[in-house]
């Protein structure tokens, strides 16, 4: 943990550290309903500087819907060089059931993408060789809602095989249960879990790909930093990967850690040691 692992004001503040930022998405970037402009304004200046950015969000869908849903909210392509996400990632995993039947639990629709060209179709459970979890069904739906579902996949021994690893998720005011929740159920009912995203090495790898092309040389992972608002996914997988964190703290944690109030720095600090990451610095929210 560095020496200046305190409240910053701005990126500008410890950006010279670093050739690459890897940030997440949701949460930081924007909340699902609108992007926030300080957040966006610190990409594109991190970048006018010469600094490479790849957006790593574990949206269970590729890329290209995510930077259209980008552009609708706001974030414009000279914040970011490239984008990753869990649904790149896992299409691997799904691509090892070509020919067979997968249970789709999500929106019905929305990740239609995510299966694109991989000779899976979508069936019930009793038909799947496998679960593929996105999100919960709906927004308003709860892990609970979901037990006897659960309980039938772990009967016929399916591996869930989880799009989004997020356990939940902001959008606008609203804290909305994402496919890690019920992942981490199907685990400690020992069942087979399956994920490529945040925190998880694939996503990082593929990530660090992006950034390698878009500087043209490799990179050291010191000159390499993580943003991100959640300690489960985000610092984590800073921690794992061996690059510095920058905390975005006004987000899915901004309650407990009194985000916009009078945050307590050692509390902050004490909270992302637990998973190892080297901490950069926090702020509520992105800016520059």
């Amino acid at each position: 943990m560095s020496d200046t692992a305190g409240a910053l004001s701005g990126l500008s503040a410890i950006a010279g550290r670093y050739d690459v930022v890897l940030s997440d998405v949701w949460g930081v970037v924007h909340n699902g309903v609108a992007a926030y402009p300080s957040a966006v304004e610190a990409l594109v200046k991190f970048r006018q500087a010469g600094g490479r950015v790849v957006l790593i969000t574990n949206a269970p869908r590729p890329s290209g819907p995510i930077i259209a849903m980008l552009d609708e909210l706001g974030v414009p392509g000279d914040a970011y060089d490239s984008v990753v996400t869990s649904g790149d990632a896992t299409r691997t995993m799904i691509a090892r059931y070509s020919g067979k039947v997968i249970h789709h639990v999500g929106p019905p629709t929305a990740d239609d993408a995510l299966y694109e060209g991989l000779n899976v179709r979508r069936g019930t459970a009793d038909e799947a060789s496998a679960v593929v979890v996105t999100d919960l069904d709906t927004d308003d739906d709860t892990p609970d809602m979901y037990s006897d579902r659960i309980a039938h996949w772990r009967r016929r021994g399916l591996p869930l095989i989880c799009a989004n690893p997020d356990k939940v998720v902001e959008i606008g005011e609203q804290i909305v249960y994402c496919g890690g929740a019920l992942a981490d159920i199907y685990e400690e009912l020992g069942g087979i879990v399956l994920m490529a995203g945040k925190p998880y090495a694939p996503i990082y790898n593929e990530a660090l790909a992006l950034a390698e092309k878009a500087v043209g040389h490799p990179v050291e992972r010191s000159r390499i930093l993580a943003i991100g608002d959640s300690v489960r996914t985000d610092a984590m997988g800073a921690a794992d990967f061996g690059i510095d964190f920058l905390f975005i703290t006004g987000s899915i944690h901004a309650g407990e850690l009194d985000a916009f109030g009078e945050p307590d720095p050692e509390h902050i600090r004490n909270f992302v040691a637990t998973t190892g990451a080297r901490l950069a610095g926090f702020m509520p929210r992105l800016a520059w």
